[in-house]
């Protein structure tokens, strides 16, 4: 691509999501990550290191900023991959960035586009499977990827879309376009929603989730969720929850069975969760169509008391 018509991407909350974008649209885009720190001054002494299944390399060229007077006009897409408990405070920071710009959000959580809607013009909505992770300042790791990543339009414009999709797939990402990604941000949150509060609550791993003391609660809450999602006209890909379920337990729980969710570290480390994007949502959007969401609400409950009472370390 030739260096004038080299599309200019800004990542904003760029951590093990943004940073390994960032590192891979180098070949295509000139790229600006606002980035912790730490990170931003690790990468300007000797790049951004990247191992995994995108590659192991060092990449130069990538410039760090840590605040909106860094970034520089001319911006042509945003992307959003900060923690959705940063979203609103992302946002308003760099308010001036978002304003008639193309924002795209590859962020855990449902409600994130709804934030970032009342800042810019073309909302993307997004769902990433890859398994990213951050080793040390400046240092990322992209051990696996499941799945392409997807895309879809929240509101506004298809156009930009499109030309989102072209710059990405042209980094050699796997990337699909999603005509409904509203429920696609739905579907991918159904797993986080059933096990992330109640294994960090219980300091277990995903595991847990199938333990005969622990299913009936699961099951609860996944089918709550298919009642507000139903109201809501968001078409999962399962016909029901006992549909869903079967696919948890069957299929999700034992991929995951090892693995401690990042809401155990949240509480682990006394960091807030992002539990206001999950069930927390859920009782909100219940609330709005007269639907009871015990079983959420309970739950939302117990890990907002667990984040403002942390364990002594």
């Amino acid at each position: 691509m030739d260096a004038l018509q080299r599309p200019v991407v800004l990542i904003l909350g760029a951590g093990a999501v943004g940073l390994s974008l960032a590192g891979r649209l180098l070949s295509v885009a000139t790229v600006y990550a606002a980035c912790r720190p730490a990170h931003a001054g690790a990468i300007r002494e000797r790049g951004l290191v990247m191992e995994g299944i995108w590659g192991n390399t060092t990449h130069g060229g990538l410039a760090c900023v840590t605040g909106p007077d860094e970034v520089p006009p001319g911006i042509d897409f945003v992307i959003i991959t900060a923690k959705g408990t940063d979203t609103r405070a992302i946002c308003e920071e760099y308010a001036g960035q978002l304003r008639d710009r193309p924002v795209a959000s590859l962020q855990n959580g449902i409600g994130n586009e709804e934030i970032i809607a009342r800042y810019a013009g073309t909302v993307i909505g997004g769902t990433v499977t890859t398994n990213f992770s951050v080793v040390g300042s400046g240092h990322v790791r992209v051990a696996s990827e499941s799945a392409p990543m997807r895309l879809g339009v929240w509101s506004g414009d298809e156009r930009a879309l499109d030309e989102l999709i072209g710059i990405i797939r042209s980094a050699g990402i796997p990337v699909e376009a999603d005509g409904d990604i509203r429920s696609g941000k739905w579907a991918k949150a159904l797993l986080n929603i059933a096990v992330n509060p109640i294994c960090a609550l219980l300091a277990a791993p995903v595991g847990a989730a199938a333990d005969e003391d622990v299913r009936e609660t699961v099951a609860g809450l996944i089918r709550e969720t298919f009642a507000v999602a139903g109201a809501e006209g968001v078409h999962l890909p399962w016909a029901s929850a006992g549909d869903y379920l079967a696919h948890l337990f069957t299929v999700q729980v034992p991929d995951f069975a090892a693995v401690y969710p990042s809401m155990y570290y949240d509480l682990q480390r006394g960091r807030r969760t992002e539990i206001d994007l999950l069930n927390g949502y859920v009782v909100r959007i219940g609330e709005r169509h007269g639907i009871e969401t015990p079983y959420n609400r309970c739950i939302a409950g117990l890990v907002r008391y667990a984040e403002a009472h942390p364990e002594p370390s």
